[in-house]
């Protein structure tokens, strides 16, 4: 159940009925009509734009539409009182028991409450982590990771049909490089001196185990034979290897992708040629010289005569290269291919999770989807912001298998996979995160994911307690959807209930905006609601949960327990979480 889109049908209901009445004109934009939480929530439960989204195309004052349409709205039973405000706004305060059927909504549907059809089964392939094979996962992975994975479940919530991908960059100029520090790593399991490792290379510890897995396997076959013989072989066994271990981290986090795809693989069916011919059919290549941009010259910038997709045509501020000087394609060409075989796969809505450093990439991929999918594809780009991790406000030291950083690894021994996933998501992702090891072990209100964890205990807490006063008495879900809650008449008791009840607007909002952090900003809301009212049964005991002498309002309240820690627990599944049953103070 949605609420506000009820409420939006009923309005748009009224309205047909006063065009009728008045006389207004025949095709008026019904369907634009915003039902909506009022900034501040003194002014009602749900406030409308009617009045002013119909007054020029019915050629009235927004006021004189406002007027009928807040007296029709008044009639309905559901609503207490219809005011208009301002310019012409409309605030409605609905009637308690519309609030209270919510309760018994929630628990008749359990965590399955919130779910959606707005995306009516509509494919969305969101693709992210899709780090370089070349070493191990670190912390501004794991905040892809965590973003990605959280947003396929929002969008999946929401009704989509998601596609979890990984690509895999396994061509290029790096797995070479690979490919030789593993070489080295390998004579050295071997028993070789290599000395120092040398520039250019990737000097991590971890190709040590890539090094001893190959000469386990191999033995001595590759030693003293020239780079021609070895170089694909050891090309292909490190990047398996690695990828192999960047699964096993992300299995660890509870993420698991539906589809891993090879940049490697596209290149050798000829994907990418096959890209740039049906860009040339539409006339969207060129051979031309780019003037050299002002500022930093960028890598993919030369000096000559080279094959371009004409970007600029879709919004990007230059055109761009698809071939380098030594005939090969650029990543751009690649990253063109493989986006239209997405799209192909039957994914028409394309989102990429990327890290920071990729903005400047934006409008070129996204000008190259609307050109290679005519306009029938679509992208967003969601870029995560960078995060520093301390320990009691110290920087973290660097991990010394990486060599060079944090790895995932150490932030999920260090603090579990839960607490990675849930501060992952206390930022929006265009912004640094800050993630220390400390605060977020602390069980207080400043750390958000005890916060949020302590609230379900709670809940968990007082039905177990409840089930000890009441004994013989049935406290299932089922049960609870149906005892009477008109006892529910305190104002945070009914507070709770709102908040529980935006529940399925926030899925779909959050959904809409590719914005899973929204998910957790809410639980922080709920769990800020449960422990207020609470701590306000420790002050009052009449509002206590459980009442000895009064075992209506008991169950009531149970009820609305049980509905909390429902929501709490459908909305940590979308972030990947699982609900905690009991905590320690």
């Amino acid at each position: 159940m949605n609420v506000f889109n009820q409420f939006r049908e009923k309005i748009q209901a009224a309205l047909q009925d006063l065009a009728g009445r008045q006389g207004w004109p025949d095709g008026l934009p019904f369907d634009r009509v915003t039902v909506e939480p009022p900034r501040d929530p003194s002014h009602g439960d749900i406030a409308t734009n009617a009045a002013m989204l119909l007054a020029k195309p019915v050629g009235s004052n927004p006021r004189a539409i406002a007027g009928p349409l807040a007296e029709a709205l008044a009639a309905l039973p559901e609503v207490a009182a219809a005011e208009v405000a301002g310019p012409g706004f409309i605030n409605l305060r609905l009637a308690p028991d519309v609030w209270r059927a919510e309760v018994s909504a929630i628990l008749a549907t359990s965590t399955a409450y919130g779910n959606s059809t707005l995306g009516a089964g509509r494919r969305v392939n969101v693709e992210y982590v899709s780090a370089n094979p070349t070493g191990p996962l670190h912390a501004a992975h794991a905040r892809g990771a965590v973003f990605g994975d959280a947003l396929a479940s929002l969008l999946e919530k929401a009704g989509h049909a998601v596609t979890r991908e990984y690509y895999i960059n396994d061509a290029g100029a790096q797995v070479e490089t690979l490919a030789r520090s593993a070489h080295l790593r390998y004579r050295e399991a071997l028993g070789e001196d290599i000395g120092a490792i040398p520039e250019g290379h990737y000097p991590g510890e971890y190709l040590k185990e890539v090094g001893q897995a190959i000469a386990a396997s191999d033995g001595d076959k590759w030693v003293g034979r020239p780079e021609t013989e070895w170089l694909e072989v050891f090309r292909s066994r490190a990047v398996e290897l690695m990828v192999a271990d960047i699964k096993r981290d992300l299995l660890d986090m509870g993420i698991r992708f539906d589809t891993f795809s090879s940049e490697r693989a596209l290149v050798e069916v000829g994907a990418v040629q096959r890209a740039l011919d049906t860009l040339e059919q539409r006339g969207l290549v060129y051979t031309g010289v780019l003037e050299p941009p002002k500022g930093k010259v960028p890598e993919d910038w030369e000096p000559r005569p080279q094959l371009l997709f004409k970007a600029s045509e879709f919004g990007d501020d230059v055109d761009r290269p698809l071939k380098k000087s030594d005939g090969s394609w650029t990543y751009f060409a690649n990253d063109i291919a493989y986006h239209l075989d997405k799209f192909l796969r039957g994914s028409p809505e394309l989102i990429d999770v990327l890290g920071a450093d990729h903005g400047g990439y934006v409008k070129r991929m996204k000008a190259a989807v609307t050109a290679i999918t005519g306009g029938e594809g679509s992208l967003d780009v969601k870029l995560c912001q960078l995060v520093h991790l301390f320990d009691g406000g110290k920087p973290v030291r660097m991990s010394k298998r990486a060599g060079t950083f944090v790895t995932l690894r150490d932030v999920i021994d260090a603090v579990g996979p839960d607490v990675v996933r849930f501060i992952m998501l206390t930022r929006r992702n265009d912004q640094t995160l800050d993630f220390d090891y400390q605060k977020v072990r602390e069980q207080s209100r400043d750390n958000p994911v005890f916060y949020v964890q302590y609230a379900h205990a709670r809940a968990t807490s007082v039905i177990r307690h409840a089930g000890e006063a009441l004994p013989g008495r049935d406290l299932s879900d089922a049960a609870l959807a149906k005892v009477p809650l008109a006892s529910l008449t305190d104002p945070d008791e009914l507070g709770l209930i709102k908040v529980l009840a935006g529940w399925p607007r926030l899925v779909e909002s959050a959904a809409e905006a590719h914005e899973p952090h929204r998910v957790a900003f809410y639980l922080g809301e709920v769990a800020a609601a449960f422990h207020g009212l609470w701590n306000k049964g420790k002050e009052e005991a009449r509002l206590r949960f459980i009442l000895a002498d009064d075992a209506e309002t008991t169950l009531a309240r149970l009820a609305l327990v049980r509905a909390t820690a429902t929501v709490i627990a459908s909305g940590l599944a979308v972030i990947g979480v699982q609900p905690v049953e009991e905590l320690r103070e």
